[in-house]
């Protein structure tokens, strides 16, 4: 549900205009004529337009500015970086009209679906067309030494398990690519909402222990930090987890995998932190690349699809945020993401809590490719 903030000794905002702009599905506000946010609803807080009472882009702030200065509804289209990174452009249209009360309605709707749907549809067809054809050629190549092996029983159970191991290989690839596809298509604020980081947390933990505990790997959680993001939980956990199994499948028994959260400025940190093999500097600027792998025969052991880290990116990227890596060869690696906070007021002051890790701090590599999933 949208929620909304309000600005004590600023002009009223109608209960009518509350009422309607908490079910528009479109990012919508109403200002004061200085600029100072009276109303905003979740989805202009999740887009990162609205921060402690203020637009936080400049384009809008002018636009609203010309809507006081002569009274005159306006409607405007443009391209901006999403706030706070701004490492992903936002295609807008802006409309902004006074009220009679003096305060100025501001509704946006983002433009950048159509353009996610077409882009979709050629990383899928490109990413089939890349990658199934090996697990499919290797299930033919099965069945036929099956058939040639009828009357040997041992080779016939031989070839049968290869054949399972290939067929669970192309089923776990083929949900990938459908993730990543609906990931780079889809919007995660039509199904957003509150999501506390610290559940989020303990339940990708919960869901990754099991194969921790298989490979004798310790998964150790830091302190609680209290913070709130705004997103699709699914789409969140999801990419949490990926991190967590790929730190199990690339470290060595009787490590540790430590999970750390921290807040630092408006974003909250969650970074997954291994004693693993660890990533050459020559392959960290394509770790998230979809289908890159630094190691082919080690994720063919491990069943990676090459698809997990390109998925965090995706998500990070979706709920205006970013994963970063610092790796070192035989040391391990820290993956983090960062996420805008959600602040349920305007007014109310988030506490910075730092989770200790158990070594160094990790130098940020920013998105840029794939590695080990």
């Amino acid at each position: 549900m949208d929620e909304f903030a309000s600005a004590p000794g600023l002009p009223d905002v109608p209960d009518e205009v509350v009422r309607v702009l908490s079910v528009l599905p479109s990012a919508s506000m109403v200002v004061a004529p200085d600029g100072t946010v009276l109303r905003a609803n979740a989805r202009a807080t999740g887009l990162g337009l609205v921060a402690r009472e203020a637009v936080t882009v400049a384009d809008i702030r002018h636009l609203i500015q010309r809507a006081a200065d002569d009274g005159h509804a306006r409607e405007l289209e443009m391209r901006v970086r999403r706030p706070p990174l701004g490492r992903e452009l936002l295609e807008l249209r802006v409309r902004v009209a006074p009220l009679g009360s003096g305060a100025i309605l501001v509704i946006i709707d983002d433009l950048a679906e159509e353009r996610r749907v077409d882009v979709v549809r050629r990383d899928f067809v490109a990413n089939v067309s890349h990658e199934l054809k090996t697990p499919v050629g290797a299930i033919s190549l099965l069945a036929e030494a099956v058939l040639a092996a009828a009357d040997d029983a041992e080779q016939v159970r031989h070839f049968a398990e290869r054949m399972q191991v290939e067929a669970a290989r192309l089923s776990t690839l083929v949900q990938d690519v459908i993730d990543l596809s609906r990931l780079q298509g889809d919007d995660p604020l039509t199904r957003a909402e509150v999501v506390s980081v610290d559940d989020l947390v303990m339940r990708a933990v919960d869901e990754v222990r099991t194969l921790a505990l298989r490979s004798q790997i310790e998964i150790e959680v830091g302190e609680p930090c209290g913070s709130l993001v705004y997103g699709d939980e699914r789409q969140l956990l999801a990419a949490l987890r990926n991190l967590l199994m790929n730190a199990v499948a690339y470290s060595a028994s009787h490590t540790r995998v430590a999970v750390g959260t921290r807040v630092s400025d408006s974003l909250v940190e969650i970074a997954v932190k291994d004693q693993g093999i660890g990533i050459s500097a020559n392959d960290l600027d394509r770790v998230f690349e979809r289908f890159y792998r630094v190691d082919p025969a080690r994720s063919r052991v491990t069943g990676g699809t090459g698809l997990g880290l390109a998925i965090v990116k995706h998500v990070s990227q979706n709920h205006g945020g970013e994963c970063t890596v610092w790796s070192e060869v035989g040391v391990g690696s820290t993956f983090t993401i960062r996420l805008p906070i959600y602040t349920p007021s305007q007014t109310s002051n988030e506490s910075v809590l730092e989770v200790e890790m158990f070594s160094e701090a990790p130098r940020p590599v920013g998105t840029s490719g794939e590695a080990q999933s």
